[in-house]
């Protein structure tokens, strides 16, 4: 049986940095489609749950994505995989990091992806953060780009979009909810193809 007191104390520590938001049933039932619980995750690997809730407030892995409405913990399903490719948990901090070659960003990326809520990539991997953080920016400088409006900028605009619609999910109501407003994919994917429609 998993200990109560550590479940307890990790759904604290999620609504720390998510908020005390409602899941819905149309959020749960996007969460049950995108994500594994805990428990599932860890019988699959052969992993104590328990010791992978102490890694998590420990801040050695990231926080879950999602706590259910039935209190289960939602972790992608290769949660396990970046520390693997480090060599360990242990390692996976510094190899983390080492992608950025500014040490502050690298500290922030790491405390971001700690907090479960890279939720918006659908593989949670340096490279895929920095890619999504390009391409976002990139969107969001188009309209100011000298030849804005023009077929050339039309595709080159659309290309970028598609590549961030490829690496995000659909996103549900509570991440609305728990980052305060829109997320990227309603400005960055939804808004732009209904502002500027493909020629």
């Amino acid at each position: 049986m998993p200990d109560t007191d550590l479940k307890q104390r990790l759904a604290e520590r999620f609504r720390e940095v998510n908020g005390d938001h409602p899941m819905t049933g149309a959020d749960d039932a996007y969460v049950s489609a995108q994500f594994v619980t805990l428990e599932e995750l860890c019988a699959t690997h052969g992993r104590d749950a328990d010791a992978v809730r102490r890694l998590m407030l420990g801040r050695r892995l990231p926080l879950p994505g999602y706590l259910r409405s039935d209190g289960a913990e939602m972790v992608p399903a290769d949660l396990f995989a970046l520390a693997d490719e480090a060599g360990g948990v242990e390692l996976l901090e510094g190899w983390f990091t080492a992608h950025w070659a500014d040490p502050a960003a690298g500290e922030a990326e790491w405390n971001a992806y700690l907090s479960g809520q890279y939720v918006c990539l659908h593989s949670v991997t340096p490279v895929a953060i920095q890619r999504k953080e390009y391409l976002t920016a990139a969107i969001g400088a188009a309209a100011d780009e000298p030849d804005a409006g023009s077929a050339r900028w039309s595709a080159r605009l659309h290309a970028l979009v598609d590549e961030l619609d490829a690496l995000e999910p659909a996103f549900t109501a509570y991440d609305r909810l728990r980052f305060g407003g829109p997320t990227s994919r309603d400005i960055c994917v939804d808004a732009v193809r209904a502002r500027f429609p493909r020629r």
